[in-house]
């Protein structure tokens, strides 16, 4: 479950900006928009909060920043040799910022304990890292590594609660390698379930969206088809059935205006290889006649929401939380509505699974759906620098017209449309 996350420096993220996901004490929607935790001194956390914003006002970049965290943690000791460059993006407008350190944290609970981790890198090493948890409802600092400047060299902390071989560890890391990764890779079993966070309950899907890979996978258990073709239909999708074919890579299928070598790495890496092949059937309206649909002729939005179905679900089964760039992108409105009413739905969501998107689609932005508290702008200043912030920080009426409010530019984070003329 995640409770905070914050990014400095990183893109077009200047100054510290912090997304939270603890819930006010406001009553609206309380019950299915928000839940309690099971650790000691429980919170009270949000289900979902949406991000608004105009093109380029930095809403990706803040996904962008909590995949490279996710993406770090997990290869930074297992890829690279010492010396090679961490692929980390600062903000460039700004000369100290340029050559600084790009600072990532995440609060999160894990099997019922909190746990505070960050790290701060630049292109060549890691120049911070630190751990503190919350096992009994107290902060412990685990560990802690800051690189000195001015003595060129390592300063480590272990507190009397880290377990392990803390000398061994400290010699295996690398400079641009994290320790967490380091030691979860030679079997630290203490540092796993903060690890485990990243690699099992963390989900992100950019811009692009998903290929139905996962979800045409899935259709060929039984089981698992009735469950995809009871959400698509939920979605008003009317699909009587799915048909799982598999299909033998067949080099013709190759776009015709591919470059030729690229034709030929792919002919060879995919040469005799077999796929399974999802195909859509229809019912003729008023009749019993049954249509196959190819997926290519299905619309974009089916397209889309089938290669959703399979992830969606697998989030809400297993708790998980997901970041979704951009939500709204070539589905209908309604589509997802439905998408977050499942995840802010108590009696759907079981296991607490957030989902934290960012969206333009304002239709969404009502009171019957989400909290005040759940959600959140960005928006660029004078120095092209991100400022992410919260609905609240306006404290708009309860019932206030929040779609017509931010249309009018009540609380900012819209598109400046000048004149054009020709």
């Amino acid at each position: 479950m995640l409770i905070e996350f914050s990014v400095t420096n990183f893109k077009s993220i200047q100054n510290t900006q912090t997304l939270s996901l603890v819930a006010s004490p406001a009553s609206e929607l309380r019950e299915q928009n928000s839940f309690i935790t099971n650790e000691k001194g429980a919170l009270r956390l949000l289900r979902s909060a949406a991000i608004y914003g105009p093109n380029a006002s930095g809403k990706s970049n803040l996904i962008e920043a909590i995949n490279f965290m996710d993406n770090f943690v997990g290869k930074s000791s297992k890829e690279g040799q010492e010396g090679e460059p961490i692929e980390v993006k600062p903000f460039l407008f700004n000369t100290t910022t340029r050559t600084g350190s790009s600072e990532f944290e995440v609060i999160f609970l894990q099997e019922g304990v909190r746990y505070q981790y960050g790290f701060a890198v630049n292109s060549m090493s890691v120049n911070h890292e630190w751990l503190i948890a919350y096992p009994e409802g107290r902060p412990q600092r685990w560990f802690e590594r800051k690189f000195d400047a001015l003595n060129k060299k390592e300063d480590w902390y272990f507190g009397s609660k880290f377990k392990g071989h803390k000398t061994v560890l400290q010699e295996t890391t690398r400079s641009n390698a994290l320790f967490l990764s380091t030691a979860v890779q030679f079997n630290n079993e203490q540092l796993k379930p903060v690890f485990n966070w990243f690699q099992q309950k963390l989900r992100i899907i950019g811009v692009g969206g998903l290929a139905p890979i996962y979800t045409t996978t899935l259709c060929e258990n039984e089981k698992d088809r009735k469950r995809i073709l009871e959400f698509l239909n939920a979605a008003d999708l009317s699909i009587k059935d799915i048909n799982i074919e598999r299909k033998r890579f067949d080099p013709t299928d190759l776009p015709s205006d591919m470059p030729e070598p690229i034709k030929d790495i792919i002919r060879k890496d995919l040469d005799g290889a077999e796929f399974s092949e999802a195909k859509f059937l229809h019912i003729v309206e008023g009749t019993e006649e049954v249509v196959t649909l190819e997926a290519d002729d299905e619309s974009v939005g089916t397209k889309k929401l089938f290669a959703m179905a399979g992830p969606w679900l697998d989030v809400i089964d297993n708790g998980h939380v997901l970041f979704v760039d951009e939500l709204n992108n070539s589905m209908h409105p309604l589509m997802v509505r439905f998408l977050i009413g499942m995840i802010n739905n108590p009696q759907i969501n079981r296991k607490n699974a957030q989902l934290i998107f960012s969206t333009h689609d304002t239709s969404v932005l009502d009171n019957e759906l989400f909290r005040r508290d759940q959600i959140w702008f960005t928006e660029k200043d004078a120095m092209n620098a991100t400022n992410l912030y919260p609905l609240s920080d306006f404290t708009p009426r309860k019932g206030e017209a929040l779609e017509k409010g931010y249309l009018k530019g009540r609380y900012g984070a819209l598109p400046y449309i000048g004149d054009v003329r020709f």
